[in-house]
């Protein structure tokens, strides 16, 4: 899930590379592609590469696709696959044209497939549980159960291993993913496992008590793969798309979307933040519930920033006199037309609303998330101070519909050589930067929770593995 470094399984390989031999040669590939009409890509549903939401099809290899499809001017079919081990087989099959699953490049991959220009690089990490004893060297974990994604290349690197040391041992798991695994570290099922970055970065963050024992590889290279023997016409215009994409900044707001908050990581803040969901939330979770059914926000995006204002105190009191759980200041009470702004209810609604409000007026020309983010950036340090931003990043040839360009401009709004620029002067612009971090972190966690919750709901129904056809 996410960046991967994927062994192949040899047998499996060369029967097919025999079997399609025998067959004649088929057209280059993008001839393939425009003589369909569409572009069939296999990919593997996961929150690092793609999966599937409420709205629709999301993740960074879906933004990427999509954008590359549109650019061949046909349509995107995807096929996504529950083991890694699928993958090769569809593309020496024929039934897809490329693989855009967070695939590392290996030598053992470039005997099958031919790789397109690196977009990502990932780091390869073994993975403790704080309070079990941190591994510093490979000797440290000979006798230590170790579990791992099968048919994968962190099967490869413990294979390496496994030649200096032959005592090491370690089991392989095809029906569960890097996510799942990451669980049985924190929970204590298993003592290690191996797990890319971003896979790491995401869910550390629910289960705080995971470490980083070693660092494997570094610096792995993340790119598309195609199958040899079709010709690189389709390999040679993904580059092209892949530089371009890469100079135009396109690949930076892409990772920003998806992973642009994850680094920053606060152990104590974090298992406070679980800690408060359960002993804070419920007295206020209706509340956020109903405004959030109200006024069109997901609930669980006005919680996150309730918890950014106030850590889900409705007594919170500002050093500046803003109040309540939403922080309010006493103007944009009066704005909102709210008569208590320290009442819970009141807070929350008046909350809800002030960030619509911001939401409503950005332009059109800014799209989601962006959108979101900037509106977040607008609650914080005030509409005026991010038009402000827009008009520096622009100044700068970015892009004032971009959170990523808007965000880099905003702490030079503490710089006198930029804010005697603009017309609404100073501002701390740094803080909205890491308030809107800070609330995208909580919101993931958030989601998360929620969707844990769901799940258990859903196992202690009675109704749950009834048959139905019985």
């Amino acid at each position: 899930p996410g960046y991967w470094k994927r062994d192949l399984r040899p047998l499996l390989i060369i029967l097919l590379a025999g079997l399609i031999g025998t067959c004649s040669a088929p057209p280059p590939l993008l001839d393939q592609v425009l003589d369909l009409g569409e572009l069939r890509v296999v990919t593997r549903n996961s929150p690092t590469s793609y999966s599937v939401s409420p709205d629709g099809p999301t993740g960074p290899e879906y933004d990427l696709v999509q954008a590359f499809a549109d650019e061949l001017g046909v349509r995107v079919v995807f096929d996504t696959v529950d083991s890694v081990s699928e993958i090769l087989p569809k593309l020496l099959s024929g039934e897809a044209h490329m693989a855009a699953a967070g695939l590392s490049i290996t030598d053992s991959r470039r005997e099958y497939l031919h790789f397109g220009h690196p977009y990502e690089s990932v780091d390869v990490h073994l993975i403790y549980k704080l309070g079990t004893g941190r591994p510093r060297e490979i000797e440290d974990i000979l006798d230590r159960s170790i579990e791992v994604l099968a048919s994968t290349s962190h099967v490869e690197i413990l294979e390496s291993l496994q030649q200096e040391h032959p005592e090491l041992t370690w089991a392989e798991n095809a029906d569960v993913e890097a996510a799942d695994l990451l669980t049985k570290v924190a929970m204590g099922e298993v003592d290690l496992t191996i797990a890319d970055s971003p896979d790491f970065d995401i869910q550390r963050r629910f289960y705080p008590s995971l470490r980083v024992a070693l660092d494997l590889h570094v610096d792995d290279p993340i790119a598309w793969a195609f199958p040899k023997g079709t010709g690189d016409s389709l390999l040679a215009r993904a580059d092209d798309f892949m530089i371009a994409a890469d100079d135009s900044g396109m690949l930076a707001r892409v990772h920003d979307r998806y992973f642009g908050h994850i680094k920053q990581y606060d152990y104590v803040g974090t298992r406070n933040f679980i800690r408060h969901y359960t002993s804070r939330l419920p007295r206020y979770r209706a509340m956020f519930e109903a405004a959030g059914a109200e006024f069109g926000v997901d609930w669980r995006l006005l919680a996150a920033i309730g918890y950014q204002e106030s850590h889900w105190r409705a007594n919170a009191v500002s050093p500046t006199g803003v109040r309540g759980i939403m922080m309010l200041t006493e103007a944009t009470a009066d704005y909102l037309g709210l008569e208590d702004r320290e009442a819970p209810e009141s807070s929350i609604v008046g909350g809800a609303q002030y960030f619509v409000r911001q939401t409503e007026r950005l332009p059109d020309t800014v799209d989601e998330p962006d959108r979101t983010w900037m509106a977040l950036a607008a609650y914080n340090v005030g509409f005026y101070h991010l038009k402000d931003a827009r008009m520096i990043a622009e100044w700068q040839g970015g892009d004032p519909d971009s959170w990523i360009d808007v965000s880099a401009a905003l702490p030079l709004k503490a710089q006198h050589k930029w804010y005697s620029r603009v017309p609404y002067g100073y501002a701390r612009g740094w803080e909205p930067v890491l308030y809107v971090n800070n609330i995208r972190a909580y919101y993931d966690i958030l989601v998360w929770l929620t969707e844990q919750e769901e799940t258990e709901e859903a196992e202690d129904s009675p109704d749950f593995n009834h048959d139905s056809t019985a």
